[in-house]
């Protein structure tokens, strides 16, 4: 279990988290949900040792949780300049000569031969995606995977996802999609001011959807009525 208990984070004097709790079971998919600047990114960041927390501790299986554990694919990918996909995958089979990148781009489909600044951002995100799949890590943080995705990446993305789970790793995916978190996570975290406020389970996800919907549908719809006018 990923386990993080009263977990301080601030830049400077600005506090972006403020004594959070949160668990993320292994076996299983966990959301994340929140406004912009809400602290997602931040989170991951912390998890991944990339920011040091003020107060806090973060554990994996009772042991504090270290980079070589993880695999992060972040909302923006680095890639150096004037490098192929092939050669960026090859950096990870390097370490890991069993990662078949030819079966594995059979489901991606990406011109590997080709520079990767010429890639679109979705074809950015799958070569990304290979990679850190290629590091076979016990715990998976996705930040906003589903960005810039065709939908039938999209619904593979899932798949994989859901396959991973079955092999028991503990799966961390943020989205501003939230039917992209309904459909697969098992659980999903209401992150706001700094805290987690709300826990919901997979048949409360209502209740998330109406804490999602600040304003009702009449509301709107006078509103659009009123452009005419």
């Amino acid at each position: 279990m990923l386990e993080i208990k009263k977990l301080h984070v601030a830049y400077g004097e600005k506090k972006v988290l403020t004594g959070l709790d949160f668990t993320a079971n292994v076996g299983e998919i966990t959301g994340i949900v929140g406004l912009n600047g809400s602290g997602k990114t931040t989170l991951l960041n912390t998890i991944y040792s990339e920011i040091k927390p003020r107060e806090g501790e973060i554990t994996f299986d009772n042991q504090m949780i270290v980079p070589t554990s993880i695999a992060y694919l972040k909302t923006q990918n680095f890639f150096y300049q004037r490098i192929t996909g092939a050669e960026y995958l090859d950096l990870f089979r390097m370490q890991h000569p069993n990662f078949n990148v030819e079966e594995w781009n059979a489901v991606f489909r990406l011109p590997l031969e080709k520079w990767v600044d010429s890639y679109s951002t979705g074809m950015k995100k799958k070569l990304a995606f290979m990679g850190i799949l290629s590091l076979n890590r016990e715990v998976i943080i996705l930040d906003e995977p589903f960005n810039g995705l065709d939908l039938e990446t999209n619904e593979t993305l899932k798949n994989i996802l859901k396959i991973l789970r079955s092999k028991q790793k503990t799966i961390l995916v943020t989205s501003h999609i939230l039917e992209t978190l309904t459909t697969i996570c098992d659980s999903i975290y209401y992150l706001n001011d700094g805290i987690m406020q709300h826990h919901f389970e997979a048949k409360d996800y209502h209740q998330l959807e109406a804490l999602l919907t600040k304003f009702e549908y009449d509301d709107l719809d006078r509103l659009v009525e009123g452009l005419g006018e």
